[in-house]
C-alpha cells in the first residue's frame, strides 16, 4: 500500500514514489503587511467643489467665464437682473435709513434728559424703537449675506454679480445670455479644484481592524493599467452600511495632472502597518470542513496533519495565528498527494 496511518500521522514507505514530489519549507517569522482590496469611486473634495446657481430669479445679462477656465475665489461668474434682488436691496437700504434715524433720536433723547429738559418715557420709547430698527437692519443684512452678498458693497438698482466661492477650474458652463431663471433653476456652472481628490471605498466589516488613518493606499484605474497612484487614508466612517456590511473609507490622493476624474471607478489596495508573524504559502494549507491544516514533517517518512488558525493573507501567504512554531518544517507543495492517502 506504500503508507500507514496512526492518528493524525501518515507514515510513507521507504520506496513511496510521492516522496520525490513533496517540497518543504521551514517555518519562520517574517515581516509582512496585511493587504486587502476594495472598489472605490473618485470624488471631488467637498470644500473644493461648488455648484453655482442664482440666489434670485431673474434674467442673465452677462457671463464672465469660459469652459475650462481657471478662476479664483471671488471671481465673477455671471450677472443677473432680478426684481427680487432689487426688493432685497431696497429693504436693506430702508432698514439702514430707519436705523440711523432711530439712532439719532435715541442720542437726542439722552442729551435732553442729561440736560434736564428730557422726559424719561420718551427716552424709553426711543430705546425701544432703536432696538426694533437694529433688529430689522440685522435681518435685512442676513437676507443678503446668506447669498454671499456684502451689503456694504451693493448699489441700489445695480444688477447682481454672482461670484465663485472657491478657486478652481470651470467644469460646467450652462450660462446663456438673456435666459430667464426661475427660483428652482439648476446650477449654471460647476467649479472644482481637482489637484487633490478623494477616493471613496467600501471595506468589509470584518476587515475594519486593518484600516488606520494616514495609512498608505495604492490606487489602480482601468484607464491607466500601467500606472499606480498613491494616497493616504483621510477618514474612516463611524457607521456600518447595514445592507452591504461595509464601511466607507475616504482616501486623499494628490492629482496634479488631473488624471483621476470624479466618477471614475478604481481599485484601492489597503496595506496594514508592517508587523512580524508566521507566514505559510497558500499551497501548503488545506481545508477540512471548518478546519484548516498543514502537513508537518516529523522525519523523512512521517508527516503529521496539523490544525492551524489563520487571519488574512499577504503576497500569496497565509498569516498563521496558532498551530505552528518557528522551526517546524511543513509540506509547501505536493500536500494534496498526502491527502489522497487519508
Amino acid at each position: 500500500m506504500g503508507y500507514t496511518i496512526t492518528g493524525d500521522t501518515i507514515v510513507l514507505a521507504e520506496n513511496a514514489t510521492i516522496k520525490s514530489k513533496l517540497h518543504f519549507r521551514t517555518v519562520t517569522e517574517q515581516d509582512f503587511s496585511m493587504e486587502l482590496t476594495a472598489a472605490g469611486i473618485v470624488s471631488a473634495i467637498p470644500t473644493a467643489y461648488a455648484e453655482i446657481a442664482s440666489p434670485f430669479p431673474g434674467r442673465i445679462l452677462k457671463s464672465y467665464i469660459k469652459l475650462g477656465q481657471k478662476i479664483k475665489s471671488g471671481s465673477p461668474v455671471f450677472e443677473i437682473s432680478s426684481p427680487a434682488y432689487f426688493n432685497a436691496q431696497k429693504e436693506y437700504f430702508d432698514a439702514k435709513h430707519e436705523f440711523r434715524q432711530a439712532d439719532l433720536q435715541l442720542k437726542r433723547q439722552r442729551d435732553l434728559l442729561k440736560n434736564g429738559v428730557g422726559v424719561q418715557r420718551e427716552l424709553e420709547e426711543a430705546e425701544t424703537e432703536f432696538t426694533i430698527k437694529k433688529s430689522a437692519l440685522t435681518n435685512a443684512s442676513v437676507a443678503l449675506n446668506i447669498f454671499n452678498i456684502d451689503p456694504e458693497k451693493i448699489v441700489l438698482g445695480q444688477p447682481l454679480t454672482v461670484a465663485s466661492p472657491i478657486r478652481g477650474d470651470v467644469l460646467t458652463n450652462n450660462i446663456v445670455i438673456g435666459q430667464y431663471l426661475s427660483e428652482d433653476a439648476p446650477p449654471l456652472a460647476i467649479v472644482a479644484e481637482l489637484s487633490k481628490v478623494w477616493i471613496v471605498g467600501q471595506v468589509k466589516e470584518k476587515d475594519i481592524r486593518f484600516i488606520h488613518t494616514l495609512d498608505e493606499v495604492e490606487i489602480r484605474v482601468a484607464a491607466y493599467p500601467d500606472r499606480t497612484f498613491s494616497g493616504k487614508i483621510y477618514h474612516v466612517n463611524e457607521i456600518i452600511h447595514e445592507a452591504t456590511r461595509s464601511i466607507e473609507v475616504v482616501v486623499e490622493c494628490e492629482n496634479p495632472s488631473r488624471e483621476l476624474k470624479p466618477g471614475m471607478y478604481v481599485t484601492a489596495l489597503f496595506k496594514d502597518r508592517s508587523k512580524s508573524a508566521v507566514l505559510v504559502p497558500l499551497t501548503s494549507v488545506f481545508q477540512n470542513e471548518e478546519e484548516q491544516f498543514v502537513f508537518v514533517q516529523l522525519d523523512d517518512a512521517r508527516f503529521k496533519k496539523n490544525k492551524i488558525e489563520t487571519t488574512g493573507n499577504s503576497n500569496g501567504n497565509l498569516i498563521v495565528t496558532s498551530g505552528l512554531q518557528t522551526g517546524d518544517v511543513i509540506v509547501s507543495q505536493g500536500g494534496s498527494l498526502l491527502i489522497r492517502n487519508y
